[in-house]
């Protein structure tokens, strides 16, 4: 028998986490407790954090989430008060972002800025700190260049973009995810998740996803790619509720993942 050889270690949490390699196997462990194995390393390295995951004390699994959407939308994303509280302004930014700054011509385009601006300011989803920095972004000398980078990112994905995102936005002191996931996801809602950190975070907790292990403020390809991956795990947990794009899964993340006690308000 050979000797188990660490090939991966990190944290959740408080927990420490290692994945060994020992006759031709990998093997997941929490806290030296070995919880997942299998042949692919990445695919045990991903059962290893959503196993310990399921021991937070915050964990209660997609069922969990389910029935706290619910408590609040019993008819689930038709119910009568959904599309007014969660939809109906996103959709409502949308049209706007489409009709004054198409995707395609932004890509190339100049002199978005102001329109560009106008969606930021359409909605609640940024803190009034970040839209009053992208004022400063939007109608300075870097607005051009964030614009395309963005509608290029939107049509991509790809690290290149999202480094001259970063470079844009740099100078002004505004490198945000809210920031930087904002067009993408109003562009093509199909393919695009806004990220909201701390929400998304604890959703993440909450059904037991390494997303919440694996954000990090700083831009990376690597964060984004684990929020799709969130994203669309959660999709198929929720394939009976029919969610119609991801402007409604990102309701069903904010409404989970912003989790007051003695919020009560009820949607029918």
């Amino acid at each position: 028998m050979s000797k188990a050889e660490t090939i991966r270690s990190g944290t959740l949490g408080k927990k420490q986490l290692r994945l060994v390699r020992m006759n031709g196997r990998f093997y997941g462990l929490v806290d030296g407790v070995r919880c997942a194995e299998g042949e692919d390393a990445d695919n045990v390295w991903l059962q290893l954090h959503e196993n310990a995951g399921k021991t937070d004390p915050k964990y209660f699994g997609f069922d969990g989430a389910r029935k706290r959407f619910l408590q609040f939308f019993p008819s689930g994303f038709h119910s009568s008060g959904y599309a007014s509280q969660e939809r109906d302004y996103k959709l409502a930014a949308k049209s706007k972002l489409d009709a004054s700054v198409p995707l395609e011509k932004a890509a190339s385009g100049t002199g978005y800025g102001e329109a560009v601006l106008a969606v930021f300011r359409a909605t609640n989803m940024l803190s009034p700190f970040e839209k009053t920095r992208l004022q400063d972004v939007l109608r300075g000398g870097h607005a051009d260049a964030f614009v395309q980078a963005a509608a290029r990112f939107t049509m991509s994905s790809s690290k290149s973009d999202l480094l001259a995102i970063e470079q844009a936005l740099k100078p002004h002191e505004n490198v945000k995810w809210t920031v930087v996931t904002y067009l993408p996801y109003l562009w093509r809602p199909d393919v695009h998740m806004f990220l909201k950190p701390e929400v998304t975070k604890d959703f993440a907790t909450r059904v037991g996803h390494p997303f919440a292990a694996q954000y990090e403020p700083r831009l990376s390809l690597g964060v984004y790619e684990s929020l799709l991956d969130l994203t669309s795990k959660t999709e198929r947990e929720l394939i009976e509720l029919a969610p119609r794009d991801r402007i409604d899964l990102q309701s069903f993340i904010w409404v989970v993942g912003d989790y007051q006690e003695g919020r009560e308000t009820v949607y029918l």
